[in-house]
């Protein structure tokens, strides 16, 4: 009997990890399995011989895409012939919808004459159709076979529009997680505020000054605390310089991008004088560092789900530009920013979104958070069901592959 063959696709970080994991999965129920397709260097440790690098497919935004435009045309046009050419028993393509989709269509198409002959056709990670864009779901369903979802209130979405559907949970659940431990910083008694500024240069500016400005309210009524601000390594010096005002220790961790997480704290000043490393046998992931947060202020985004997850007290805090609020505002479907809001259809975690998005109400929020008992311990009560309905029975992974092979 010949093996399976399973055509992957991921064009980003995220995607590269949640294929090596499904890649894992697919080995324990079928060791004989073989794959194709194109992914980076954890998928590649899977066994998995890209058709060309990642990270030709890893660009964002107008300004990035329109100059590489030829070479993403050719990578679609080339990854299409290549599936042709391999005739997989399915093709699993992993977020990055931009160019996934239109790979897919392109297969899709090409059987038409022939559909007996057509691999199975799967997207995993589902796009937003449930805050937005509610007919995309259906236009999806005309060329795909199968949905895996993230989320377990996603699926009814699609299998209204008759594509089979599964929520197998947030791959978070099996990046080490659950097992990772605080990490000991500054001093062992005082309480630890994480602040996350976000990723994006247009966020940080935006709501940077409301941030700083909360943490000014929170330091002269709670002066007894110490600041805990993960970020990229690349935006280190751009966070300290915005930090430089902050009369209280403050520990600024740029975790490396990879999942062991080695980072770098520096100190109260700010300078990176002898700069204290953080103990590689302590540092299991980026969780460890999310954990060392007592209560967090965050700029609205997936790190608020990844908070909720590691059983952070937090709330959220954003603002766009007005004419993409006006847009937001007629188009989104949903009435929270937050996913464990959205998921629990209550707010859990306070947001402070746009007009309400105020240093005063931020700082009062956020120091009821760190130091009161009763307030914690409301929210921290409600991750508990956050995790068990993103983390499920089976890990993420192991239900993802199930369901693939469970396809006809």
């Amino acid at each position: 009997m010949m093996p399976i063959r399973i055509y992957l696709i991921a064009g980003e970080a995220s995607g590269d990890f949640l294929g090596a994991q499904l890649m894992r999965a697919l080995k324990e129920h079928k060791p004989d399995i073989k794959f194709f397709g194109v992914g980076g260097s954890l998928m590649e440790a899977e066994g998995l011989s890209s058709l060309f690098p990642m990270e030709d497919l890893s660009v964002m935004g107008i300004s990035e895409v329109l100059p590489r435009l030829p070479l993403l045309i050719k990578r679609i046009r080339q990854t299409t012939k290549d599936i042709i050419t391999r005739e997989p028993f399915m093709v699993v393509s992993i977020d990055a919808p931009d160019f996934s989709f239109r790979v897919q269509k392109k297969i899709r198409a090409y059987y038409d004459s022939d559909p007996m002959a057509r691999p199975r056709q799967i997207h995993y990670v589902a796009p937003t159709v449930w805050a937005w864009r509610p007919k995309r779901a259906k236009k999806i369903a005309a060329f795909l076979d199968a949905q895996i979802c993230l989320f377990d209130f996603e699926p009814p979405y699609f299998e209204k529009e008759g594509l089979k559907a599964i929520g197998v949970g947030h791959p978070m659940m099996e990046s080490g997680l659950q097992e990772a431990k605080p990490l000991q910083i500054g001093e062992e008694k005082t309480k630890k505020l994480g602040v996350f500024f976000g990723s994006r240069q247009g966020e940080i500016k935006r709501v940077s000054p409301v941030i700083l400005d909360a943490l000014q309210n929170i330091i002269m009524a709670q002066p007894d605390i110490e600041l805990i601000v993960p970020t990229l390594p690349h935006l280190k010096d751009q966070i300290a310089e915005l930090m430089s005002g902050i009369n209280v220790p403050i520990h600024i961790i740029a975790p490396s991008l990879s999942h062991s997480c080695e980072g770098r704290i520096l100190d109260s000043n700010l300078h990176e004088g002898p700069a204290e490393k953080v103990n590689q046998e302590n540092v299991q992931n980026k969780w460890s560092v999310f954990k060392s947060c007592d209560a967090a202020i965050a700029v609205s985004g997936t790190v608020g789900l990844e908070l909720a997850a590691c059983g952070v007290p937090h709330l959220i805090a954003y603002k766009m530009n007005a004419m993409t609020a006006r847009i937001l505002k007629r188009v989104v479907r949903v009435r929270y920013a937050h996913l464990a809001n959205i998921m629990q259809d209550k707010e859990i975690v306070p947001e402070f979104i746009q007009d309400n998005c105020r240093a005063e109400k931020i700082s009062q929020k956020a120091l009821s958070l760190l130091m009161d008992d009763g307030a914690r311990q409301s929210q921290l009560s409600q991750f508990d069901a956050i995790r068990r309905r993103i983390g499920g029975d089976k890990s993420p992974s192991i239900a993802a592959a199930e369901f693939l092979l469970s396809l006809k």
